[in-house]
């Protein structure tokens, strides 16, 4: 089973690379909103 562990990985990649691009454009809004 692999192919399960590998889905696994790369969904899992996938979802901390979303977050991180989530919470780095928040954090740059709360700049603008601050200044």
């Amino acid at each position: 089973m692999w192919y399960f562990a590998w889905v696994l990985g790369v969904s899992a990649a996938v979802m901390v690379s979303v977050l991180n691009a989530m919470w780095y454009e928040a954090q740059e809004c709360a700049k603008e909103e601050a200044r």
